[in-house]
């Protein structure tokens, strides 16, 4: 099996960054994955003692599906945020001020429009990760399950609908699923899968649209009986990870 891509979300709901090498560390996320999000006025995230919030509480796909036209390119070394939002100019504003965090926060915003609630507020703290698990990790995806769904529903679906870390090749459909509970070796790193992952209405999304246009978990279900594509893996080895790395699982 092979790495075909690798990507990380440094903005909770926005697009994707290709990347063409990683270092995995042990029991975190991909560096800078959801690092940061945009949290609704009424969200009780307290940047000061982080914690785990179910997604309704940030700017996200599953509630505003525009939010797919936004494109959000991180820098870790400076901490500026490139950001483009259809009908604005693009803007770099630096993450570690407050005037940058205000800027970004109110540009999403004006974006967002009715979907935002209250004054919504760009945040991030140092070690949390805006994910939909609360165990830091990575997400794997099969690239041949995704091509069993499109054969079976007669639907192109762009990987990226479905916002993993690490896409990869060489296995049969749905096969991935038989490694929960056991442990892979990806490249340099050694991982743990630890649960198949469930498809929310986020997946309905075209990314290349920002439209609702497939059903994905009512077809999941309809033509596989079940709502999961990927698997969720927490790394349990540090190590390096590039483009056409080996996958295999381990005894």
């Amino acid at each position: 099996m092979r790495v075909e891509t690798l990507y990380r979300y440094p903005v909770k709901g926005l697009t994707a960054e290709a990347l063409e090498d990683v270092s995995l560390v042990e029991g975190e996320c991909i560096p800078h994955d959801r690092r940061f999000a945009l949290a609704q006025g009424d969200a009780p995230f307290d940047e000061k003692a982080p914690g785990f919030l179910p997604k309704r509480h940030f700017a996200c796909l599953m509630a505003n599906a525009r939010l797919a036209l936004v494109s959000a390119v991180y820098d870790g070394r400076s901490g500026e945020l490139l950001l483009r939002v259809p009908g604005e100019p693009p803007m770099v504003a630096n993450t570690g001020t407050e005037a940058g965090r205000a800027a970004i926060a109110a540009q999403l915003t004006r974006y967002l429009g009715e979907e935002a609630r209250g004054t919504p507020r760009f945040v991030s703290a140092p070690g949390h990760a805006f994910s939909d698990d609360r165990r830091k990790g990575v997400t794997l995806i099969n690239l041949a399950s995704i091509a069993a769904l499109e054969q079976a529903t007669g639907r192109k679906l762009d990987p990226l609908r479905f916002r993993a870390n690490i896409y990869f090749s060489g296995l049969p459909a749905w096969a991935e699923f038989g490694w929960v509970g056991q442990e892979v070796q990806l490249g340099g790193a050694r991982l743990s899968i630890v649960k198949r992952t469930m498809r929310c209405p986020a997946t309905q999304v075209n990314p290349a649209t920002g439209e609702r246009d497939a059903n994905v978990p009512n077809l999941l279900r309809e033509h596989f009986g079940h709502a999961d594509l990927g698997v969720h893996a927490v790394v349990l080895e540090n190590g390096r990870v590039a483009l056409g790395d080996s996958l295999e699982a381990l005894p």
